[in-house]
């Protein structure tokens, strides 16, 4: 019986990824939502890093506070359950923080910067990388991106990064996707970059922002992640939507989780 099953169920995703399962295209509605989206969002950001709101989410509870400092990786949705419809399409928006006892701001941000090294820091998730220009302290960044949940995505994606300072203490960067392309058989043969917005649309765009404040021994380090992904299709819902609703979530918590082992490591 229990081969049956594993049979039925290979059969279905075979059949899901042949038809609906991969058929996904970014409409121009579907991005307007998004960056309708964004600017609200970065209003709020902006209140933060003007004062006029706790510059952590850390510190917006106690019991928040508390539970990262007892080294807990925390990551929650924003508002709601962390997904938000547009026409067409999904945007995420999840929040997370470690802290990292013993370590210092600078070393924090040596580390997020050295991107040539983000393909060991965050693997598997990020299969390549490579810092593509720098200026002071502007960033533009490729890394190829693997998306796993059932099925599987490879992106080859383009980053602007630029981080900025508060005081000594305190500073706080944004990253913005440039470009997002997915991969088709990657590493085989007959590898070939898809247009822009064709695939699986496992991901779209991706804006994230860190804050990192040195104080209490060590370092806290949030991230906020914005991203857009397909909707959930009619009659796949039982593939596709584990698939977007559930790797924002995972992968923040890989990504700060990754950051806090190499820094003390």
């Amino acid at each position: 019986m229990a081969q049956v099953r594993a049979f039925v169920w290979s059969a279905l995703l075979l059949a899901a990824a042949a038809t609906g399962g991969r058929a996904a295209e970014l409409r121009p509605e579907t991005l307007a939502g998004f960056e309708r989206y964004v600017r609200g969002a970065e209003d709020r950001i902006q209140a933060r890093i003007s004062g006029r709101g706790p510059f952590l989410w850390t510190d917006e509870s106690a019991e928040r506070r508390e539970r990262v400092r007892r080294g807990e990786a925390l990551a929650e949705p924003f508002h709601s359950r962390g997904d938000t419809a547009a026409p067409g399409g999904l945007i995420h928006d999840w929040i997370g923080a470690v802290f990292v006892p013993g370590a210092s701001l600078p070393k924090a941000l040596a580390l997020v910067q050295d991107y040539d090294r983000h393909a060991q820091i965050y693997s598997p998730e990020v299969v390549a990388s490579r810092v593509m220009s720098h200026q002071a302290n502007r960033y533009r960044v490729y890394m190829r991106l693997l998306k796993k949940k059932v099925l599987t995505a490879v992106l080859n994606t383009e980053h602007e990064v630029e981080y900025n300072s508060l005081d000594a203490k305190r500073w706080y960067s944004r990253s913005y996707s440039v470009r997002v392309a997915e991969v088709e058989n990657a590493g085989g043969r007959g590898e070939r970059e898809l247009p822009e917005g064709r695939g699986h649309g496992f991901l779209w765009r991706l804006y994230s922002y860190w804050r990192f404040e040195e104080r209490d021994g060590g370092v806290y380090i949030e991230c906020q992640a914005i991203s857009l992904t397909r909707d959930i299709p009619t009659g796949l819902g039982w593939l596709i939507e584990p698939i977007v609703r559930d790797l924002p979530k995972e992968s923040l918590l890989r990504t700060l989780e990754g950051t806090r082992r190499a820094l003390t490591g």
